[in-house]
């Protein structure tokens, strides 16, 4: 089939196409990812990357308006390492091509030359043997064929014989690869990308794909893990923001500053960031000087490489960012975490992950808009049940009380979707928040690392449930003010009363109002004399104490408990930043499980 000229329409049907060889080999390229850290997610981010754009893309005539398109949705999809660098090649290619409404072989090959640089430029360190190589040295064979060749077909298959010839010699430029015995997987996904273009150019291939519009489902690959290699940073990071005349350069060398694997594509208006850092927490509030972040994205890599290792528990304990257990003891057990959102504006931070405890008090004092907060998004759900899914033989959820919080009704939607998955899957409503649900969460992962088995697990937790129990001393109501769950008028009298008030969950999981006093150290009395009479009538297995930004408080609570029940409590840790948006600065909570 003989193609002399691209328009837009043959410009997203070579997308789909491509589109639709990437998703085929989707686990191939998860399985031969090694660099720059083998966390087994390329083929999923390419796949990702490039399946958002033909949903958000409707292909016009003119080939500069698809592109222009095409650049735009490659942004705001854009996954991964290799994803952020397609994106910006696709976003040069765009601005190249401008003039254009439909553009011949020998255009569109300088073009391609012209575009190469902008993928180049986005990374602070670029790095030879990677897709950028393949990028690169594809682009300047289709340059050189297509000045004497009008067929875009045959410009294409001979480009690609290149491209496969530059992908064979990766390893020899990148010394992981050649240890590790693979081709790199971006590049590997790039000259796939292209042989699906090339392979719809059969007679009748683009009708069948004008028909289905959709990606293809993926191949089963065996899933045999490399060699660990070592991560120098430990969370994958990425964000998009809309702004004005944003400086990439000095977002770039700031990045540059905080970790490696530095990508920064788009423009002054509309950019991706991509990097590796230890300190996702402090990024997203110093980007939001530079524009509006309209998306946040943080994988663990550890946790995923972990995930991955062939010696390994059977079962994943996963929980919400509500349970506020230390993010040390999340690392002995393994245990995931799914991340609510703290929304500030058009902002979502990801609570305990971009905004940690430590941060929040002085964030709430920076910010004109009072925050809210939302369950987990669909998309970051399904991710982790895939993940974790294909990973683990049994995943067990806990999830904060389904009576404050939609979580756990978005978690179980989600897994009522897996069909024969659907068994190995499991979502309890914990009926808790906070320290409640951190305890349970611990009794989970302890159990799993004894030994018990997934019917074990379950049947433990669900027994603890009724015994498990959280008093919260809240310091002041201005927070809850500023939040809207207290009318001002309440909250001003509550202050000339000096009222202190001792909050908890029923057995519904909702909300009460426990108990009152009229001082601070009324209350701390008060909250001591219901952890005693509790003890007294069961004993207290294990308790643990929690704040908001109030060690010393902290510290006076564990030495009185130390007093009453004998022994030390299984940790003290800071509140996370959405359930600091009610209890406040100088919370404290006792939470416990009883005998």
């Amino acid at each position: 089939m003989k193609v002399y000229y691209l328009n837009g329409k043959r410009v997203y049907y070579a997308m789909l196409a491509g589109a639709r060889k990437v998703s085929y080999q989707r686990l191939h390229l998860n399985h031969i990812n090694v660099f720059p850290v083998a966390d087994g997610d390329t083929g999923n981010n390419l796949s990702k990357t490039l399946n958002h754009i033909l949903e958000e893309v409707k292909p016009q005539t003119d080939v500069n308006q698809t592109l222009e398109s095409i650049a735009a949705a490659s942004l705001t999809g854009a996954r991964g390492n290799s994803g952020v660098i397609l994106a910006q090649f696709l976003n040069g290619l765009a601005e190249e091509v401008k003039p254009y409404k439909e553009i011949s072989t020998g255009l569109f090959g300088e073009s391609l030359m012209r575009s190469v640089p902008y993928a180049y430029q986005a990374m602070a360190n670029p790095v030879e043997g990677t897709m950028l190589t393949v990028l690169k040295e594809w682009a300047e064979s289709f340059y050189e064929f297509g000045k004497n060749n009008n067929d875009f077909g045959d410009v294409l298959i001979k480009s690609l014989d290149q491209a496969r010839e530059s992908l064979r010699k990766t390893p020899e430029k990148l010394e992981v690869l050649k240890k590790e015995s693979v081709v790199d997987s971006g590049a590997q996904g790039f000259v796939h990308f292209l042989e699906g273009i090339v392979e719809v150019l059969s007679p009748g291939k683009i009708k069948a794909l004008v028909r289905e519009r959709r990606t293809a489902e993926a191949i089963d690959f065996p899933e045999e893990g490399h060699g660990k290699s070592e991560i120098d940073y430990r969370y994958c990071t990425e964000g998009y923001l809309d702004g004005n005349q944003m400086p990439l350069e000095e977002i770039k060398n700031y990045l540059t500053g905080k970790g490696d694997s530095v990508i920064v594509a788009g423009n002054s208006n509309r950019l991706r960031f991509h990097f590796h850092t230890d300190h996702p927490e402090d990024i997203f509030i110093h980007m939001s000087q530079y524009g509006v972040i309209k998306q946040q994205k943080v994988d663990d890599m550890k946790r995923q490489q972990d995930a991955m290792e062939t010696v390994k528990p059977s079962i994943a304990i996963v929980t919400d960012s509500i349970a506020d257990i230390p993010k040390t003891i999340m690392d002995q057990y393994h245990i995931h975490l799914l991340p609510l959102q703290l929304l500030v504006g058009e902002t979502p931070y990801l609570d305990r992950v971009t905004i940690i405890p430590e941060q929040i008090f002085s964030f709430l004092e920076k910010v004109k808009e009072y925050p809210t907060s939302s369950q987990p998004t669909m998309t970051r759900i399904r991710e982790t049940l895939d993940f974790l899914v294909s990973h683990y033989e049994y995943v067990l959820i806990l999830t904060v009380s389904s009576s404050i919080s939609g979580t756990y009704q978005a978690i179980y939607h989600e897994v009522e979707k897996y069909n024969e998955n659907k068994e190995r899957i499991a979502v309890i409503d914990t009926l808790k928040n906070s320290g409640a649900q951190g305890l349970l969460v611990l009794s989970a992962a302890e159990a799993v690392q004894n030994g018990k088995n997934f019917e074990e697990v379950k049947n433990l937790v669900k027994s603890l449930i009724p015994k498990t129990h959280i008093f919260v001393s809240v310091a002041t109501f201005e927070y809850m003010v500023r939040g809207g769950r207290v009318s001002p008028m309440k909250g001003r009298l509550a202050k000339w009363l000096n009222l202190k008030p001792i909050v908890s969950l029923d057995e519904k999981g909702k909300g009460i109002a426990f108990a009152k006093a009229f001082s601070r150290k009324a209350n701390t009395g008060k909250i001591m004399e219901i952890v005693d009479s509790l003890h007294q009538e069961k004993p207290v297995k294990e308790y643990c104490i929690v704040h908001g930004d109030a060690p010393d408080k902290a510290e006076e609570y564990r030495q009185k408990l130390v007093e009453i029940l004998g022994k030390e409590p299984k940790y003290i840790t800071g509140i996370s930043p959405i359930v600091a948006l009610s209890s406040g600065k100088g919370a404290v909570a006792v939470s416990l499980v009883q005998e």
